[in-house]
């Protein structure tokens, strides 16, 4: 099983900070998260008027191998908070919260926002990035293509 510990990502997390140019603009600390309930690989808290941020990455059971990649991309989504909460809050005052409508529009904005990150990720690695090697850790629990298509009546 892989770890995270401050030792191997506390160099990345510095060196990424300072590619993307976030220290000039935000305190980001990093926090290495030790709970077992912590399920996610990377996370952030964030003081938006204070521009402050807790980087929290999951030291016990990351779900991809690359930590570069992950804190690249957890860093990605600091770099395009302002967008995020901006579009954030054109759904909220266009749609009701709790309507299919507003459901279909922030689902698709999520799934659109995280595919952004992650192919700016792997640009930003692919051309600064030390260990370009992406990771395919989240593909390991998914269904394969012909599982997708057990139970489905032929055509």
């Amino acid at each position: 099983m892989y770890r995270y510990t401050q030792e191997t990502v506390g160099p990345i997390f510095e060196k990424w900070l300072s590619r993307l140019r976030l220290k000039e603009s935000w305190d980001v600390k990093l926090e290495l998260v030790e709970d077992p309930a912590f399920t996610k690989t990377g996370d952030f808290k964030i003081d938006p008027t204070d521009r402050k941020a807790i980087l929290m990455l999951n030291a016990q059971n990351p779900r991809q191998e690359n930590p570069e990649e992950v804190v690249c991309h957890e860093l990605m989504h600091l770099k395009l908070y302002p967008l995020d909460q901006l579009t954030e809050c054109l759904i909220d005052s266009h749609y009701q919260k709790g309507t299919p409508a507003y459901d279909a529009i922030y689902t698709q904005f999520m799934v659109m926002l995280e595919t952004t990150v992650e192919e700016m990720t792997k640009c930003w690695l692919g051309a600064l990035g030390e260990d370009k090697e992406l990771s395919y850790g989240r593909c390991q629990g998914m269904k394969s293509f012909n599982q997708l298509y057990d139970g489905l009546k032929p055509l």
